[in-house]
């Protein structure tokens, strides 16, 4: 029963430890907003990363998240969640690695800016040295296209 880390686990261990970050948002609808904060990324059993990130946005006040992540074997594929103090909704991830095994490309389905349903979302991590990475956030529109509303740059410490 009890699961051995495999080297997709591994991969999650470049994020450990703590960050410091700035979000910058461009909404689809024009509006842009910041955001800045910590995060703590810690690893439950060499199987889970668990990052609990909190900081302050300009406009709407103090927040606080988590994130999971890890690597599900049968499945082939890195799944997580997400939950914000801003939102009433479960963010559920999974992806894949792209070639270059630095981006961690995660999708997701949630909730859409204009209320109107649902829309796809892609999260991608992407690892730029030993001490920096970056997070961006893109939606899908209607018509296929992908669109980035949000870029974190993350540095240790």
């Amino acid at each position: 029963m009890f699961a051995k880390p495999q080297a997709e686990h591994t991969w999650l261990d470049q994020l450990l430890g703590d960050w410091s970050f700035d979000h910058d948002c461009q909404m689809p609808d024009g509006n842009t907003s910041t955001a800045s904060g910590k995060m703590t990324c810690r690893s439950l059993g060499g199987l889970w990363l668990v990052c609990e990130s909190s900081g302050d946005a300009p406009d709407s006040g103090p927040w606080s998240s988590i994130m999971t992540l890890g690597f599900d074997p049968a499945k082939d594929q890195y799944v997580g969640t997400f939950v914000g103090s801003m939102m009433a909704n479960l963010w559920l991830y999974q992806g894949a690695l792209d070639a270059t095994g630095k981006r961690l490309v995660l999708e997701t389905l949630g909730p859409s800016f204009d209320g109107g349903g649902t829309c796809n979302y892609r999260d991608t991590i992407e690892i730029t040295d030993a001490d920096h990475w970056r997070m961006t956030s893109e939606l899908q529109t209607g018509t296929g296209e992908w669109v980035r509303f949000m870029t974190g740059k993350h540095a240790r410490g």
